[in-house]
């Protein structure tokens, strides 16, 4: 199921075009790469048109579609025997902190996370002297998989393995449903991708996220 061309046209927890897509996630998908889908497309994401796509290889757009930029990531898939343990205490974050999420994102560039991002899944974070310092949470959901995302640590909290500490939690309770943990980190990213590997994670393959603008 993973590492396919997406199949669906929805944008992640928009439900219908009366939604606010860019206040939950940037990144949407489309049923084939035919016209006919990206016009539908255009009519979800309205006058904002921009937006991102994961696929397997950069596409062929069509009329009146250009990309802006590709990012092409590793899609890591969680093949540990067993979760690892957690060594740090991980707090439960919903709506009511997403001011304080949305600061940490933008200070760690976190470009993906909106304020409704939140409502895709369970976030966690990790406080220093009640100030949150740390965060993951869980995105795309798919039959059988969910998605580890927004992974962030304040530049002057980092090496202390936070981002173990909630990726592990993470791991706990998204096998504890009989669902498999995957995520994807920029192929550049070698630093995060070696602390995935410890954590039990695999490279499955690699998928391109293609920022797409209606000319």
């Amino acid at each position: 199921m993973l590492c396919q061309p997406a199949t669906l046209l929805l944008l992640r927890g928009i439900s219908s075009p009366n939604d606010t897509p860019l206040n939950v996630s940037p990144l949407a998908a489309t049923r084939d790469q035919s016209a006919e889908s990206y016009h539908s497309l255009a009519q979800l994401l309205g006058p904002a048109g921009t937006t991102e796509l994961a696929l397997v290889a950069v596409p062929d757009l069509p009329t009146g579609w250009t990309v802006a930029r590709v990012v092409p990531c590793f899609q890591m898939v969680w093949n540990g025997p067993v979760p690892p343990p957690v060594e740090h205490s991980v707090e439960d974050l919903n709506t009511s902190h997403v001011d304080e999420m949305l600061a940490l994102a933008e200070l760690t560039k976190l470009d993906a996370f909106r304020r409704r991002s939140p409502e895709l899944g369970a976030y966690l974070g990790i406080r220093e002297a009640g100030q949150l310092v740390a965060m993951a949470g869980e995105e795309l959901r798919l039959l059988g998989y969910s998605e580890i995302g927004s992974v962030c640590t304040r530049p002057d909290r980092r090496g202390r393995g936070y981002a173990g500490s909630l990726i592990s939690t993470l791991i706990q309770r998204i096998t504890k449903r009989d669902e498999i943990p995957f995520l994807h980190v920029r192929t550049e990213n070698v630093g995060a991708i070696r602390v995935y590997e410890k954590l039990g994670f695999q490279t499955r393959c690699i998928i391109n996220f293609v920022l797409v603008k209606r000319e």
